[in-house]
């Protein structure tokens, strides 16, 4: 049967185009009909597959991480379509594959939703993966947080080669000590210096433990779960010692970044905007690294090109909707994609509201998450002097309420994006714009930003 399986997927893939379907069809029907596609063709690349997971900043790093790959001559196989379930890798796969279901590439690095990294790792196991955080986001999906850590601890516990991990996020930093025989790092530290400590390798089989982390100087930007629900002023309990990180953020500066690595601290240029995307760079580099230096379970001994990864991390732009500044009218108008508390405080602080036209959609799709009580979570005090133009989507009055009680001003509220959209631009014609959007919020945004401006197709 999976002789017929790739033609009759491509031939589905082109069917669906034309007629403007979904991108992930084509690959929910040759998983249906070729349960193996995907290990099949997986299995051939000489580095094997990277999985990309946590709850946010997935796209982004997982866009950071295949232009690093790339600039060190490895040819990257990702799932660019947006589709983070398996059958969007599959769907993705028949667009890359020819007709015998060959894959011309060297690695994978793929995007994953937490729920569908599990699938996935199951069919097949990653010689690397890179875990995020863990956020409260979708919770009508996964429950407690602590599932979602369970689900990460998964993806792990099946990773061959090397796991990287955020040490700064104590839900993800513990996935180390549930993995079998895995190797930890000989040094430890108390505070942002690095120690010299180096990686080693797992024995038995475990996978080698990577983190990624920041300077003292930044933890209190990036607050984990528990943290952000803390009541003021409550006690914080000792910091127990700290792994050393193969990458530390040291520093965000207003176009640049510190970072250290092998003891050495580097400043690069940098594109991306948000400390969020910054803090995920240092993750992106700490995978990068261990693609491109390999390691001893499987041979490869390269080296890896710091100052080439460096200088192509200065060149990666926004992924979709993360920041993605587009023109409107000769002036940029910003997406900013929020998902949950943490995302949208970040966002806020990352994109101050002084001299922009402010607009915020909110969708409550499924794939946004049903549950938006996380908006009353989010201080919008940073928006009280402009007000918001325009409020959108199909919690808009939810998420007016939530302004008004932070004494915000707003023009109009209109649960049509579309028309809320176009009453925003031609309101704000002599300002730059911005707007904070739920996921299918953004998506339809852009789809009405596409008629009247350049926007990146991703197809």
């Amino acid at each position: 049967m999976f002789y017929f399986s790739v033609p009759l997927g491509k031939l589905v893939r082109r069917v669906s185009r034309l007629r403007g379907g979904g991108s992930a069809l084509p690959g929910l029907v040759v998983e249906k009909i070729d349960p193996g596609f995907m290990r099949r063709t997986l299995s051939t690349l000489p580095h094997g597959v990277a999985v990309v997971s946590g709850t946010n900043g997935k796209t982004t790093t997982t866009k950071m991480v295949v232009e690093l790959l790339e600039s060190q001559g490895l040819k990257v196989f990702t799932n660019r379509t947006g589709s983070n379930f398996t059958r969007g890798v599959a769907a993705a796969l028949l667009g890359e594959v020819d007709w015998r279901g060959r894959l011309q590439a060297d690695v994978a690095v793929l995007e994953l939703d937490e729920a569908h990294a599990v699938h996935f790792v199951n069919q097949v196991p990653p010689r690397y993966c890179l875990l995020l955080n863990v956020l409260r986001d979708q919770l009508d999906r996964f429950g407690e947080i602590d599932k979602t850590a369970q689900l990460l601890q998964h993806i792990a516990s099946k990773t061959t080669g090397t796991v990287v991990l955020n040490r700064e996020d104590p839900r993800v930093a513990r996935i180390a000590e549930a993995l079998p025989a895995a190797a930890h790092t000989t040094g430890t530290v108390t505070s942002g210096t690095a120690t010299t400590g180096m990686h080693t390798t797992g024995t038995a089989g475990g996978p080698e433990v990577l983190y990624f982390g920041l300077d003292d100087s930044l933890l209190s930007t990036f607050p984990n779960d528990d943290e952000m629900r803390a009541a003021p002023g409550s006690p914080v309990p000792p910091a127990p010692a700290k792994p050393h990180a193969d990458v530390v953020l040291r520093r965000v500066g207003a176009a640049d970044a510190d970072f250290e690595y092998d003891g050495v601290t580097a400043t690069t240029a940098m594109k991306l905007r948000g400390v969020y995307n910054i803090f995920n760079a240092a993750a992106a580099l700490t995978l990068a690294r261990a693609i491109a230096v390999g390691d001893s379970v499987h041979g490869e001994t390269a080296a890896a090109d710091n100052e080439g990864l460096l200088k192509a991390l200065s060149q990666v732009a926004p992924a979709f909707g993360r920041g993605e500044s587009l023109v409107v009218d000769g002036l940029p108008l910003d997406l900013v994609l929020v998902k949950n508390p943490s995302g949208f405080r970040l966002g806020l602080k990352s994109f101050p509201a002084a001299g922009y036209a402010t607009m915020i959609a909110i969708n409550d799709n499924y794939a946004d998450g049903r549950d938006m009580s996380w908006l009353w979570d989010v201080e919008f005090d940073t928006l009280r002097e402009g007000g918001v133009d325009q409020v959108s989507g199909s919690r808009a009055y939810d998420m007016a309420l939530r302004l008004q009680y932070d004494d915000v001003a707003i023009g109009a509220v209109n649960t049509e994006i579309v028309p809320a959209l176009a009453a925003f631009i031609s309101g704000a014609r002599d300002k730059p714009k911005r707007v904070f959007c739920t996921y299918t919020a953004m998506l339809a945004i852009r789809r009405e930003l596409a008629k009247i401006t350049t926007v990146e197709v991703v197809s």
